[in-house]
């Protein structure tokens, strides 16, 4: 308060205490009251609510009421209460069909109820007469016609303008489709339904229509019967038994019987007499088949068959038959054609030609159809006259294509099908159905969208070319106070109601939805919607209407942000939609939000109004994610909503635990598992639980207290409790701070009806593995379904369990010490358990350590001697292996020599093998050691692989500056000189040495097997001593080409020229070799001269020339200049003398040529190759 005079106003006086005034009814009515049509039973009530100053109260007792009723009567005034203060919407139900109401809305509080806003008034949409006329009657006046006549629909139930009438009628005794006969305005109550089946019996309904549709038909059904009249022709006329002399037919009634059938009568005669000739009977009305006897055999006789009535006689069926017992089924008709001026859009007319009919005329025919591509086949009619060559197959569908077939049948049976049809595709026609619309919604205040649904395709009936919109504006408000109106011509007077319709072609056919604009503001309109074809226009949908002019926003609100500013709270703002798809003033908005993936479950809604662009949304859930939505509305209603923005609240403390059970409760042990909260509001850091014994356990109350780290696992083991006594356990979840507990009591040891302790378990022990043995104790108040093994170790006293499930039948169990700390000594206790729980534990077991006893076979000592053992086994094994060895390699050379007789001697007797002793003295006397190799020549390897001939170097000779004796030679190697017939052949110096390698083998045919031989040609190719000697030979010595035995004949030096003395020459004259260097002493014995083979004759005679030794039988080798390898020359291989006789070792050169060798030769020999 301050206080003013002349000079100014003074301070303000100290606040006054707070005052609250007292609660008041709202002082105002909700304003902008608006009333639209909703459906045919509901309206649409909207108003903007009151600002929150205008409450004059408790904002949560504040509410409003609706009050309505029908225009101009007080009578049947209804109420209801809408206890939300922000709510600004109510759609009133069940509401009269094409009424017209009056509504007003007033707002309330805790106080009572402010005044009443103006009363605004709406229609219900019209809809169809919710019953039929009354008083239908119905009475036959000719054999095809029926009078029908009706009252007036109730006033109540006509729920909109009568149009029309229509009479539903159809063959009560069939399943065909009604039939509708059509009486437009709703003056005229009676029709003459004509054209109707002969004494047939009706079902008979007349409906009511309005501009929306067709009401419902009158109850009950009229049942109404033609007059009688002449009958049909009867059907079904078969011959199944033909004779020479008689027949017998057989029949079935009229499809048309017309009235009661009261006789048949049969007539026939010979196809060509006439009519005065003919026999007729009459048979009684039940009689379905005649025998005719006394025909003439191989004639054709004509029968007619008639039906008589109250009338009097029908129609006659006439059919022929043959009297032969010569018949059978007909053949098949022709293809059938269609021509193309006889396809229409729902028909076709097909042609055939009859086949043969096997001497019995055809009955009928059958003609079948199908839908290609992929329909079976259907029979359209199976009683096709069977004169006709010609039938029109109705009932089909317009742009189908179709093919068709045809059979006849006889008095024998069935033919065959004939041959398809060609393909045939029925014409376009006029769609069948209209579209269905599925929403007419405004879309701004000139226009509305229109969402439809096309028809099926085969409802089209071709190829769909648009859509034809149809509206027009309905004139509603001079209809207020309407009654009942007569119109005589509804397409005129229904003018007067409403507008012509006018028409937007839309020529899309993928079209499913249209913006029709340019609409009048204010008004009411009609929507109808059809489509077409080439062929035409369908019929129109059902109207829908809708109020143009308000329209709801066609934009969402824009930049919605989110902010978490607690863990219970979003702090959501956002802008209003464009200007331009407001479509009107905003009212405010409706925000949605609901839990991330789970928008059905958890979904809600917070409206606000203006001038609020932002909202405080509260009491949500700790640290989850929301997913929110923003819609603005005006006074047409709710635009759409904005895209969802994602936002999640802060971390808050866990609720507790879901659960907290207890497992394997021993003596001394318990494990305890608990749920996840079920609400986390954060991340679970861990957990804590603290247990506590509920009274003091020896004087002690220990409080332990354990952290989990971590949201798993969800369950541990407590070990160290004490037997019998109970304990509290806690437990809660952490976040960012710790959540409420979960709490639960435990008692240890074993429950009431657990198992007795088992019998005080012993151990025995074998390698690695440990066997536990017990006896079974007292089961308890149950069975034992299993045992479970505790263990502890011995300086710890915490027992834990170490097995368990193992099968109550067993009593014992062999565990591995792997699952046990080595070095470790162990306690071993068993218990039972049933289905009361665990039992009391059996006596701990002895004491038995864990440590693990290797076997022999790891020790380290063990190892050793094995290692030694197998050392000295190898070096036995190849100190055996050496000597044996050398031994064989001295017991073969002594067998191999001993082999050869002396070399010059003429008698048939051997010579001794030289003995070890000797052989050493070889050695001494630097005579080269004699290696000796088993060599076996063949065809394929005797000859050089350059020129087609397999060779082997000759053994090198010694050098030439060392001097042997032939005494010496002939002393010390008679034994050496083979005493079967022998020749050596050598590689040409082309030939590298490895292709005379020690594989290759020499065949002894003497001695029938194979025999090693020792090859000393390496041994003189790797001392570089001999391969120099070699070279530095004087250059006057010549080298011979080759050396040999032959026939003693005198030595002719002669010089070397440079013709190469391997390769073979025409020149007969034989090419002595140089001399050679002396020799040691032979025995002394002089050689004989020995015959020349036969072989080497055979080698003069081809021009191949041969190199005879002196007869001291000194051989020379000639080695080429920078050769490592020795060349010798080619050897002639001939094996022709006797056993008896001294083997005579020839070295020749040959050519290729001489591959070709006599019959009378005879294989190579294995034996020794040597020099002298």
């Amino acid at each position: 308060m301050r206080q003013v005079n002349i000079v100014g106003t003074s301070p303000p006086s100290q606040p006054s205490r707070k005052i609250q005034t007292l609660q008041a009814p709202p002082d105002i009515s909700p304003y902008n009251v608006t009333l639209r049509t909703a459906s045919e039973t509901s309206l649409w009530l909207r108003w903007v609510p009151l600002p929150e100053w205008e409450y004059n109260g408790d904002q949560e007792l504040v509410g409003y009421r609706v009050q309505y009723s029908r225009a101009a009567s007080k009578e049947g005034v209804l109420s209801h209460v809408i206890s939300d203060r922000l709510e600004r919407e109510f759609t009133i139900e069940d509401l009269e069909e094409w009424t017209e109401y009056e509504v007003r809305v007033q707002a309330i509080n805790g106080m009572g109820s402010g005044p009443w806003s103006q009363p605004v008034q709406g229609r219900t949409r019209e809809s169809v007469p919710s019953c039929g006329p009354t008083n239908v009657s119905a009475f036959a006046t000719t054999s095809s016609s029926i009078l029908v006549r009706w009252g007036e629909v109730p006033q109540a139930d006509r729920n909109g303008l009568i149009l029309g009438y229509k009479v539903v009628y159809k063959d009560k005794g069939s399943d065909s489709v009604p039939q509708y006969w059509v009486v437009e305005g709703n003056t005229s109550h009676s029709v003459q339904l004509s054209g109707l089946g002969k004494y047939v019996l009706y079902e008979i309904q007349v409906l009511a229509f309005t501009r929306i549709g067709d009401g419902r038909s009158s109850r009950p059904s009229i049942l109404e019967r033609t007059l009688d009249d002449v009958p049909g022709p009867p059907v079904g006329i078969l011959f199944p038994e033909v004779r020479t002399g008689s027949v017998r037919l057989i029949w079935q009634p009229p499809a048309q019987p017309n009235g009661i059938i009261l006789a048949y009568q049969i007539t026939h005669r010979r196809n060509t007499s006439n009519s005065n000739a003919a026999t007729v009977d009459v048979l009684s009305p039940s009689a379905r088949q005649y025998t005719a006897s006394g025909l003439k055999p191989e004639s054709v006789y004509v029968f007619r068959l008639t039906a008589q009535t109250r009338k009097g006689w029908g129609e006659a069926a006439e059919a022929l038959v043959v009297t032969t017992e010569k018949r059978a089924r007909p053949q098949p008709a022709s293809r059938p054609t269609v021509p193309q001026e006889d396809v229409q859009a729902r028909s076709v007319m097909l042609s055939w030609e009859p086949g043969s009919d096997g001497l019995s005329p055809v009955r009928y025919y059958t003609v079948q159809y199908r839908e290609l591509p992929d329909s079976n086949w259907t029979v359209h009619s199976a009683s096709v006259n069977h004169e006709a060559s010609s039938y029109i197959v109705d009932s089909l569908k317009p742009f189908t294509s179709y093919q068709f077939r045809v059979k006849a049948t006889n008095d024998i049976g069935d033919s065959e099908y004939s041959q398809e049809s060609e393909a045939v595709t029925t014409l376009q026609d006029a769609p069948d159905k209209a579209p269905t619309i599925l929403s007419v919604t405004p879309h701004t205040t000139t226009s509305v969208l229109v969402r439809w649904e096309p028809p099926a395709e085969k409802q089209i009936n071709g190829v769909l070319l648009g859509f034809r919109v149809r509206y027009r504006e309905l004139q509603y408000d001079h209809l207020r106070s309407f009654t009942i109106r007569t119109i005589n011509s509804p397409a005129s007077n229904w003018a007067e109601l409403t507008a012509p319709y006018s028409v937007r072609n839309l020529s899309e056919s993928s079209l499913t939805q249209y913006e029709l604009d340019n609409l009048s503001k204010h008004k009411r309109y009609e929507i109808r919607l059809s489509v077409y074809n080439a062929m035409g226009e369908g019929p129109t949908s059902t109207p829908q209407e809708v109020f143009v002019g308000e329209a709801v926003p066609t934009a969402p609100p824009q930049s919605v942000t989110i902010q978490s500013s607690t863990a219970t709270q979003l702090d959501v703002t956002w802008s209003p939609p464009p200007l331009d798809s407001q479509n009107g003033d905003i009212q405010g908005y409706k925000i949605y939000f609901w839990e991330f993936q789970l928008q059905n479950e958890t979904e809600r809604l917070r409206t606000m109004f203006l001038p609020e662009l932002g909202v405080k949304i509260k009491n949500l859930t700790g640290y989850t994610t929301y997913m929110i939505s923003v819609a603005a509305f005006n006074a047409a209603g709710d635009g759409p909503r904005s895209p969802p923005t994602r936002g999640r609240t802060q971390q808050a403390a866990p609720s507790r635990p879901s659960f907290l059970h207890f497992s394997e409760l021993t003596t001394t042990s318990v494990n305890m598992s608990w749920g996840e909260p079920g609400q986390a509001n954060g991340i679970i850091e861990g957990y804590r639980l603290v247990y506590e014994p509920c009274t003091p356990v020896d004087g002690v109350s220990k409080i332990v207290t354990v952290d989990v780290k971590g949201s798993t696992p969800l369950w541990m083991k407590i070990k160290d409790l004490a037997d019998g006594v109970t304990y509290n356990f806690r437990i809660r979840a952490k976040t960012l701070t710790y959540g409420p507990e979960m709490e639960a009591n435990i008692t240890t040891g074993p429950g009431e009806g657990a198992p007795g302790p088992p019998g005080e378990p012993f151990i025995s022990r074998y390698g690695t593995a440990l066997t536990l043995h017990w006896t079974s104790g007292d089961p308890g108040r149950a069975p034992i379904t299993c045992y479970v093994i505790e263990a502890r170790p011995s300086d710890e006293g915490l027992w834990d369990i170490l097995i368990k499930d193992i099968p109550k039948e067993v009593t014992s169990y062999t565990l591995n010490l792997d699952m046990l700390r080595e070095g470790v000594t162990y306690d071993f206790r068993v218990i039972g358990v049933n289905d009361y729980g665990y039992g009391s534990p059996s006596a701990p077991s002895p004491s038995i350590s864990a440590q693990k006893v290797s076997p022999f076979y790891e020790e380290w000592w063990f190892l050793v001697v094995i290692a030694l053992v197998g050392l000295i086994f190898i070096l036995l094994l190849v100190f055996i292996l050496i000597i044996r060895g050398q031994s064989k390699k001295y017991t073969k050379k002594a067998d191999s020599v001993s082999s050869y007789p002396h070399l010059g001697s003429h008698s048939n007797s051997t010579s001794l093998p030289l003995s070890h002793g000797e052989m050493v003295r070889l050695d001494e006397g630097r005579f080269p050691a004699l290696e000796l190799n088993n060599r076996r020549l063949s065809v394929k390897n005797s000859f050089c692989r350059k020129n087609g001939i397999y060779t082997r170097s000759p053994p090198r000779p010694s050098p030439g500056s060392l001097h042997y004796s032939d005494e010496d030679v002939s002393t010390k190697y008679n034994d050496l000189i083979p005493a079967e017939n022998s020749s050596l052949t050598e590689k040409p110096s082309e030939i590298s040495d490895s292709q005379g390698s020690d594989s290759e083998y020499e065949v002894d045919q003497n001695r029938g097997g194979q025999q090693k031989t020792h090859s000393f040609v390496n041994h003189y190719i790797s001392d570089p001593t001999y391969y120099n000697s070699w070279r530095r030979q004087q250059k006057g010595v010549s080298r011979p080409p080759a050396y040999g035995y032959t026939q003693p004949e005198p030595l002719h030096p002669h010089p070397l020229d440079d013709q190469d003395p391997i390769q073979p020459t025409t020149n007969t004259t034989p090419r002595h070799p140089p001399p050679l260097p002396p020799l040691p002493p032979l025995l002394p014995r002089a050689l004989s001269p020995s015959p020349q083979p036969q072989g080497l004759q055979g080698l003069h005679s081809q021009g191949g020339l041969i190199q005879g030794l002196a007869p001291q039988c000194q051989g020379t080798l000639f080695r080429p200049k920078g050769s490592r390898t020795p060349t010798p020359s080619l050897l002639s291989c001939s094996v022709s003398e006797p056993p008896s006789q001294h083997g005579t070792l020839l070295y020749s050169s040959r050519p290729p040529s001489s591959l070709g060798c006599s019959s009378t030769q005879q294989p190579p020999t294995a034996g020794f190759s040597s020099f002298v």
